[in-house]
């Protein structure tokens, strides 16, 4: 930040203090005495507090905290446990599943039935706004219907591996269905009617959200009291507030983040294998799920061969040890990290892509593109320079970081590479809808059935002309790949559909519309002052925020507060207040810094 740039935020600060509403100064008052309160500091804000709608990770998680499923992932094993369906059978073909149903209420009182699971599916199944989360999961079904109040019937056009790890939180059928557009809805009534064990209670855009304990959740209420989740704008003002005592627990840091906090006595840093993979997306040509062509990506990349090159030309060892200050695996395989060994495929032998940029060059020169007496390359036809944009997010330096390598390196085979920082949304509608990009970064949390992040590179996931539903990751629309998808999502042999999950990785590997870079540790850190203890998932070195489950947030137990304190310096609604109110007072003063910047909101699930 220039220096002037600091004056402004300064000044903004001070003028939000000065100005903050009663409200949010009612709100900012010390927590009532014994109340048990652990604070979460994120770097990425909720793009919507819809289930149908939500595809952030903090919003994913929000919701697994919040909501029920059929189904949740063991807290030891990962594989499907019982959650609101008590137990299952399926029937000889393998094509109808039934699920007996949980006697338990909603938060509000009202009985949870098999009826609101089945009008959450139906939803998925009819609405195209409603697709737009988990919009595959339900492509196979032929029906769905309650045969009474605890028995849900799903019947399936062939079988479904993946039935038990179905990613849709079941919503109450009584709120829900008054909800006129699903699309244009942000579910923003409070308290929410939920069935998990926090029940979100209030929410300010940008800021924070508050949950607090569902005293009916089934499993008995979680021993924290509230749960506050805290929106910072970058990495460096969430380390000070974690070293402050303004939040007790950061998670999904980044390697730089995670290493400054090193020889703090009071905190607690927490360094595992990751579930997510970082990776590059190319613009393959866009089209839409019809099949129109939208966006206005370089030609050069519909070309396989320029994106092999561009996949030549990355040192993804030097990228983890310099973005991720080595807290990361370099990527020699695709999109499911090594954290999933059952699932995890790596490149061996002559398919590996290695560093070779004299072999990126080669292909290049072999297909016909040019370089000009500036270096730069032309298309065969030598009517386009390769110069193509590179799409990060703003305020995110591990991304700037990561731009300077790649831009040295494609400068080295001949594409010229401009960096274009985007705000969140601006990205996820660029990367996601309209297509308005060459290269972006990206990266997706795959969940211990990688199904899900596999549908993200469907045809069927494009969005429609009128930009609804989608959720593509690549705007990839290959027919080799489609016929895998299909087989894996109908084979009920394990070990056989692990083979062909993997064969769909390679299949991306070389077709490479997306490129995976390295695989981040998951890193993250708590105060010992304020958090006496977290279960991990799974149970042996998991993860804590992030983690496929709600069951971190459930085991959860907060240390016992000094005498007088309550909120360990400012509190949640304090923290959260004063930035937006910056942002708000920022912007009527038309300065430079009005708009909020989140880092890496297109951080998927």
């Amino acid at each position: 930040m220039t220096r002037l740039g600091a004056r402004l935020a300064a000044l903004g600060l001070a003028l939000a203090m000065a100005a903050l509403p009663a409200a949010q100064a009612q709100a900012a008052r010390e927590p009532e005495a014994g109340r048990r309160i652990v604070r979460l500091g994120a770097t990425q804000a909720i793009d919507s507090m819809n289930p149908f709608l939500a595809v952030r990770v903090v919003s994913t998680q929000i919701h697994r905290w919040m909501y029920g499923y059929l189904t949740v992932p063991d807290s030891k094993t990962l594989r499907p446990a019982p959650d609101l369906a008590e137990s299952w059978e399926t029937s000889d073909d393998g094509l109808t599943w039934t699920f007996k149903i949980r006697d338990t209420r909603w938060s509000d009182g009202t009985p949870l039935t098999a009826r609101d699971a089945a009008w959450t599916l139906n939803k998925i199944m009819t609405d195209d706004a409603a697709k737009t989360a988990n919009g595959p999961a339900v492509e196979n079904f032929e029906s769905v219907a309650a045969a009474d109040d605890r028995t849900l019937v799903i019947r399936t056009k062939k079988p479904q591996a993946s039935m038990l790890e179905l990613p849709v939180p079941i919503l109450p059928r009584h709120v829900w269905e008054k909800v006129g557009d699903i699309g244009a809805h942000e579910a923003e009534q409070y308290p929410a009617v939920a069935s998990g064990p926090y029940i979100a209670v209030e929410h300010v855009k940008n800021a924070y959200v508050k949950l607090k304990a569902n005293p009916s959740y089934w499993r008995g209420a979680p021993a924290v009291d509230e749960l506050h989740v805290v929106f910072y704008e970058n990495p460096e003002a969430a380390n000070v507030g974690l070293r402050k005592g303004d939040i007790d627990w950061i998670g999904r840091m980044d390697g730089a983040q995670f290493e400054a906090l090193a020889g703090d006595p009071a905190i607690v840093r927490w360094n595992t294998s990751g579930r997510r993979a970082v990776y590059l997306q190319l613009n393959p040509g866009a089209a839409t799920a019809g099949g129109e062509p939208i966006g206005d990506g370089h030609p050069a990349l519909k070309d396989v061969r320029v994106r092999r090159a561009i996949h030549h030309a990355i040192d993804k060892k030097t990228l983890a040890e310099q973005v991720q200050n080595g807290l990361a695996v370099p990527a020699d395989g695709s999109i499911v990290p090594p954290m999933y060994k059952e699932f995890f495929w790596r490149a061996e032998g002559d398919a590996a892509v290695s560093y070779d940029p004299a072999e990126a060059n080669r292909i290049l020169d072999e297909a016909g593109y040019r370089k000009g007496a500036d270096g730069v390359r032309t298309m065969p036809d030598g009517k386009r320079r390769l110069e193509m944009r590179f799409s990060i997010h703003t305020d995110a330096p591990a991304e700037d970081k990561l731009a300077q390598f790649l831009t040295g390196w494609l400068k080295e085979i001949g594409i010229a590479l401009t960096t274009r920082r985007l705000d969140s949304n601006k990205f996820t509608e660029e990367t996601g809808s309209t297509a308005l990009y060459d290269i972006a970064i990206s990266g997706w949390s795959v969940n211990p059935d990688p199904e899900e992040v596999f549908a993200t590179h469907l045809c069927s996931r494009r969005p429609t002309a009128s930009g609804e539903g989608g959720g593509t990751e690549s705007f990839y629309c290959d027919e080799e790949f489609e016929k895998l998808y299909q087989e894996q999502l109908s084979e009920l042999d394990r070990a056989e559909r692990v083979e062909i999950v993997k064969r769909m990785q390679e299949k991306l590997y070389t077709d490479a519309p997306v490129i995976a870079l390295y695989y981040p540790n998951n890193l993250e850190a708590y105060r010992k002052d304020r958090i006496a203890s977290i279960t991990p998932i799974p149970e042996d070195r998991g993860i804590l925020y992030g983690g496929s489950s709600y069951w971190p947030v459930y085991t959860l137990r907060a240390a016992a507060a000094p005498a007088g304190a309550g909120s360990g310096g400012m509190s949640t609604a304090a923290v959260a207040g004063i930035a937006a109110g910056a942002a708000v007072l920022l912007g009527a003063g038309g300065f430079l810094l009005a708009r909020r910047r989140r880092a890496t909101a297109d951080e998927r699930e």
